[in-house]
């Protein structure tokens, strides 16, 4: 029996919080949006039709609060909540906070939540449905790992059982790096997760990070919705995805969404979900993990299909049936996603938190921009310091390659620093504009593309890249430098350097 929502609060803050409210106006619903102190003037906020306040800055004490979130949604007469993403998207208590409430959740069931929310037990209910996976152990202590490493054979990686993001790993590629690295990742794990159980996995060597999009109603019909390759990361953080990748076949995707849907089906999965795998260069693949939410890179997967994925999630939530098979899906042209973060690649990626001074975002032909900052909004140092997702369409990769460095040329941030500039080099650089990367480009494209060599050994220890980033500054002339670079570190444009004497002005 399908109902229609009349009002939904959007559980999250920033860009997607005004992404999915841009949905629900279309749709005719009402959006009611939640706020912490640090974000009563934030643009979420100003586009709603309605906001309550749930509390102090720290997300532990507001938008990590179910019962403050579920309150305000009764207390407006909500029918229902979006999470977005991050937050508590992933997080079972409040799918079942909204049932007991009745409310109704957008998103997945808790019982998919809980199956697929530990790595460990996750791999375990996909081998058991038929989807591959990296050779990998349960350990307990130091010893365990080495004697399972030695099985499995050097390198491998440690990695929480219920981290994400890049926290709690551990690439080891000898028994004598073991000890420390077992304890470093378990204390890391601990420290950002609440459990320390780590896991071990072979690491496959130069993979490409691939995932594909899945959609399934209540009544157990699912669909895959093609790839995206998410390769070009930063401590095993994502940073630019795109779609179709470079590295795979319509042959070798339909495969890939066959053992996707598979494995959706096994846990009772509806709604959106992504799972993600690691492609190896020989073209095997195998699972990685599922997010069972919307992910930030869910533009590029609507670029090119045309669908809208919160209306599709809106949908199934009220109770309709998906209204296409997979045989009626298609994929047009291409699409590529560049996060634009209030951060300096200059050191070491550290956040650059401060008041927006002026904003100029990119348009024309094929160009989206999904954003949550305007001209003198603050970006908070409480939260992730995303500003925008800057997309592009084009009919092939290499015209939206091009069209993503005019995008780039044309975005201008002043008063903090961004990444755009390290975008620029990334998509001028001669390897990504051919499709040749894997997971660790920018690793090895470090000094390129930042200005500064990576230090040898961890990769991930933020003492030893700024250990890299100081002796690097010491070394070259910034006079030069500041003079040719815009405040966001882009290179200015006629175009651009007159906006900028415009604001100033």
């Amino acid at each position: 029996m399908s109902r229609r929502f009349q009002k939904v609060l959007v559980a999250n803050r920033g860009e997607i919080a005004v992404r999915v409210t841009r949905t629900l106006r279309e749709m005719g619903i009402g959006a009611v949006a939640v706020y912490s102190e640090a974000d009563r003037a934030s643009l979420h906020v100003r586009v709603a039709d309605e906001a309550y306040p749930i509390g102090p800055a720290p997300a532990n004490e507001s938008y990590l609060r179910v019962e403050k979130i579920v309150a305000v949604a009764r207390q407006a007469g909500c029918d229902a909540i979006h999470p977005g993403y991050g937050f508590l998207s992933e997080n079972p208590a409040l799918p079942e906070a909204c049932e007991r409430a009745g409310l109704v959740f957008i998103g997945p069931p808790a019982s998919a939540m809980r199956a697929m929310g530990s790595k460990t037990a996750a791999r375990d209910k996909m081998s058991a449905a038929g989807v591959p996976i990296v050779p990998g152990a349960r350990c307990e202590t130091t010893e365990e790992a080495t004697a399972a490493a030695g099985k499995i054979g050097y390198p491998v990686m440690l990695k929480a059982a219920s981290g994400g993001g890049g926290k709690g790993m551990r690439l080891v590629s000898s028994a004598a790096e073991m000890a420390s690295a077992w304890e470093r990742a378990r204390s890391e794990a601990k420290k950002f997760f609440g459990d320390d159980t780590v896991y071990i996995e072979k690491a496959i060597i130069r993979p490409r990070h691939v995932e594909i999009q899945v959609l399934g109603d209540r009544e157990g019909n699912i669909v895959h919705v093609f790839e995206r390759d998410c390769s070009i990361q930063r401590r095993n953080q994502k940073v630019v995805e795109e779609t179709p990748s470079p590295a795979a076949s319509r042959d070798l995707v339909a495969r890939m969404g066959a053992i996707a849907v598979q494995g959706a089906k096994a846990v009772g999965y509806f709604s959106a979900g992504t799972f993600e795998f690691l492609l190896a260069e020989d073209g095997s693949f195998y699972f990685l993990e599922m997010n069972t939410r919307l992910q930030v890179e869910h533009p590029v997967t609507e670029l090119v299909t045309g669908l809208d994925l919160v209306r599709e999630m809106v949908l199934v939530a009220q109770g309709e049936k998906l209204t296409f098979a997979q045989n009626d899906l298609a994929a047009r042209g291409a699409a590529i996603e560049c996060r634009v973060y209030a951060e300096d690649p200059s050191n070491g990626f550290l956040p650059s938190p401060g008041v927006i001074e002026s904003l100029v975002v990119p348009a024309g032909p094929g160009v989206r921009d999904d954003g949550g900052a305007y001209p003198g909004c603050s970006i908070s140092s409480f939260y992730d310091p995303l500003i925008s997702k800057l997309s592009v369409w084009a009919p092939t990769r290499e015209r939206a390659v091009a069209r993503m460095r005019r995008a780039l040329s044309e975005y201008v941030v002043t008063g903090i620093r961004t990444n755009l500039a390290f975008h620029e080099k990334l998509f001028a650089h001669p390897e990504f504009a051919a499709g040749r990367y894997d997971t660790g480009f920018i690793d090895r494209h470090n000094e390129e593309l930042l200005g500064y060599p990576l230090v040898p050994g961890d990769r991930r220890d933020p003492v030893a890249v700024a250990v890299a980033v100081a002796a690097a500054r010491m070394e070259r002339a910034t006079g030069a430098r500041e003079a040719s670079l815009g405040e966001s570190g882009s290179r200015l444009s006629p175009w651009v350097a007159a906006q900028r004497a415009r604001m100033r002005t």
